[in-house]
């Protein structure tokens, strides 16, 4: 029995664990688990002396999962999201009232896959609802407190307030073979108006006086994607979402650079009081998975 004991794993060691790896620093991950430092840096300990391998490697920087670590992080989160939602059904300690979060489309996969499945488990009774948009829609939507709280780029609307979750990277994608780049005026690929990136393309192509036609629009951006990668059209969409059918262009094929965009959480002016608990753990949760690293560090887009 002992034995058994022994080699158990401490739900709260994974905790950290998981935080430590998402943040990337043991600080941080002391400073949101309410913990010191060295407390952290002990959980860890003890969990690799259990499990016989090592989770993070230690640098200047800060830690990064090993390949151990990085298969933990992935099987332990099922765990956790298991344990959570038994305890607040066992228990009716659970957050309750209803949640309205904005997404933009194009991380909308990274986030339902990651952060919104694990704040149901843990809160079963909360009704979430999750609705995808442009970020200038989402923006308007936020104004009129018809979201409880959304994840909106600073661009075509910026709205004042809100807290930086991470920095997007828009690059111009273009299709792996062919140079439309060459032609006298660039097709392009395109959401509907209001998207930051649409807005980041025909600024820069503008400003560098370089002719442009629009020869696929479209609210999705899995259709722009596919637009690109049939050679219809080049596109500006986050490097993160580069697929081995497109490359990324720049000034070698005459494109002016894009600047960054950053992604800010913000929360609705008018909650109802009995859903400010669950809005709050909601904004923790997205606070603590996507700040400074993003949608994309635990669900990797494949290609």
């Amino acid at each position: 029995m002992s034995e058994v004991m022994a080699s158990a794993l401490d739900l709260e060691s994974l905790r950290s664990f998981q935080v430590a790896a998402q943040l990337g620093s043991l600080g941080a991950a002391a400073q949101q688990r309410h913990r010191t430092t060295s407390a952290i840096s002990m959980q860890i300990k003890r969990l690799e002396e259990v499990l016989g391998t090592r989770l993070l490697e230690r640098g200047p920087r800060g830690v990064t999962p090993t390949a151990a670590g990085e298969a933990l992080l992935q099987e332990s989160r099922e765990l956790l999201r298991l344990h959570d939602g038994m305890l607040s059904r066992f228990t009716g300690r659970g957050l309750g009232g209803k949640v309205r979060l904005g997404l933009p489309e194009d991380y909308a996969r990274e986030l339902l896959v990651d952060v919104l499945p694990d704040f149901i488990a843990r809160h079963p009774d909360v009704l979430l609802e999750a609705v995808t948009a442009t970020s200038g829609e989402l923006a308007r939507q936020l104004t009129r407190s018809q979201l409880a709280l959304a994840v909106v780029l600073d661009r075509p609307h910026p709205l004042p307030g809100g807290v930086s979750l991470w920095r997007t990277t828009p690059v111009w994608a273009g299709p792996r073979v062919g140079r439309l780049t060459e032609r006298a005026s660039i097709p392009l690929a395109l959401h509907e108006v209001d998207c930051p990136y649409r807005e980041l393309a025909v600024e820069a192509l503008e400003a560098a006086g370089t002719p442009w036609h629009a020869v696929f629009t479209s609210t999705s951006i899995h259709a722009v994607e596919k637009a690109v990668e049939a050679g219809l059209a080049i596109s500006v969409i986050d490097r993160e979402r580069l697929t081995s059918a497109m490359r990324e262009l720049g000034r070698d094929e005459g494109l002016p650079p894009l600047p960054p965009c950053e992604a800010r959480l913000h929360v609705g002016k008018r909650i109802e009081e009995a859903s400010r608990p669950a809005v709050e753990a909601l904004a923790a949760l997205l606070r603590e998975r996507l700040h400074e690293r993003g949608p994309w560090r635990a669900a990797p887009r494949s290609t």
